[in-house]
């Protein structure tokens, strides 16, 4: 228990700081690494808390945006690097106050709080996530299938019209 509360405590301050690095640095790439940096820690918060289906799920679908992102954006940013003079912040003063104000209000309310005791241990993970399943896809199974292999089709009839026949 003590472990897993210092690695939920690590992976918290790591995202924190990557999302802070977000909006302290001038580089849009650079921006979007640390989010990508800030998304990843957030998955390894989830994983810590025995989550793991939404931890592998942030993994996966945020680093694969994030990247994308970055990509987009040296392609298409007139400074992607940062080397000119553009400014990230705006209202500096009140950004800082308000985040400020959170922080105060986020770490009061956490001291506050009476945790009460620890839950009992649930079921294991295999079977919260084929329980989930069950949950999500028990009325939908069939809809979700057809869809499937529809998209399949569509993508296997695209990729015939598109290549030239060739005599």
């Amino acid at each position: 228990m003590r472990v897993q509360a210092i690695t939920v405590a690590l992976f918290g301050l790591v995202a924190i700081w990557f999302g802070a690095r977000v909006f302290l640095t001038r580089s849009m790439v650079r921006s979007a690494l640390s989010l990508l940096g800030a998304m990843a820690a957030l998955g390894g918060l989830f994983l810590a808390l025995e989550a793991e289906f939404l931890g592998v799920l942030q993994l996966m679908m945020m680093g694969t945006e994030m990247a994308i992102m970055a990509l987009f954006m040296v392609m298409f940013m007139m400074d992607p690097g940062g080397l000119g003079q553009m400014e990230m912040t705006h209202q500096k003063r009140s950004a800082r106050g308000a985040g400020l104000v959170a922080a105060l209000a986020a770490g009061g309310l956490a001291l506050r709080v009476g945790w009460g005791v620890t839950t009992p241990p649930v079921v294991d993970p295999a079977t919260q996530t084929r329980l989930l399943g069950l949950e999500i896809m028990g009325q939908s199974m069939l809809i979700f299938e057809t869809a499937g292999v529809t998209i399949l089709t569509a993508m296997i009839a695209a990729t015939a019209v598109a290549i030239a026949r060739r005599r």
